[in-house]
């Protein structure tokens, strides 16, 4: 593996553990790498940032376009995506973005639309089939997978991943149709989640 691939590797696995903040000798280390090669490839923490962002919503893309090609069944689908999103450990990195670094920036644009886009398909395909409740929407699921993927602050307490899974499990169960109870509210969009931030 080529050395910036291994040090985003190590980073995103230590800003799930212990948040943005980890020391880059501890990337390093992690990576199997010294300091001035951390340190020739991303000379400051919001490139490094960066990279770590992109990679992961990269392959979050690339599992949702991957589970709509490959499962029949719509709902199928939705849940695919939803355990291998799960296993990216999303929701933990969502400290990382209110970071300092440019999520505007044109690559980070690019590969957010095209997630948006492919977690949207799948929503839009359970939809049309009947098998997601009309309630819904995907800001809901992403909101979920947010909150069910975080571990608790302040603790690197990774040990609570082995409950991520049976607890999306419930929590899918709720978004599908037929629906078992009235939501409050509306459906939450990929706009109103943005604005909120």
């Amino acid at each position: 593996m080529r050395n910036r691939e291994r040090i985003v590797t190590a980073a995103r696995e230590m800003f799930v553990e212990f948040g943005p903040d980890v020391p880059f000798d501890e990337v390093a280390r992690r990576a199997g790498v010294g300091n001035a090669t951390l340190y020739r490839h991303f000379p400051d923490r919001p490139a490094l940032v960066h990279d770590v962002v992109l990679s992961v919503m990269s392959r979050t893309a690339d599992l949702a376009q991957e589970a709509a090609r490959e499962e029949p069944d719509t709902f199928g689908a939705l849940r695919r995506f939803a355990h291998a999103a799960a296993d990216e450990r999303i929701g933990a990195l969502c400290p990382v973005l209110s970071g300092a670094f440019d999520s505007d920036h044109p690559e980070l644009h690019a590969e957010r639309t095209r997630l948006d886009r492919a977690v949207q398909s799948l929503v839009d395909r359970a939809h049309a089939a009947g098998r997601l409740r009309p309630d819904v929407a995907v800001g809901d699921l992403l909101m979920g997978l947010s909150q069910l993927t975080r571990p608790l602050p302040g603790t690197a307490c990774l040990s609570v991943d082995r409950f991520a899974h049976r607890h999306l499990e419930l929590f899918l169960d709720g978004l599908e149709a037929p629906a078992r109870s009235e939501l409050p509210g509306t459906a939450a969009t990929l706009e109103d989640l943005r604005a909120s931030c």
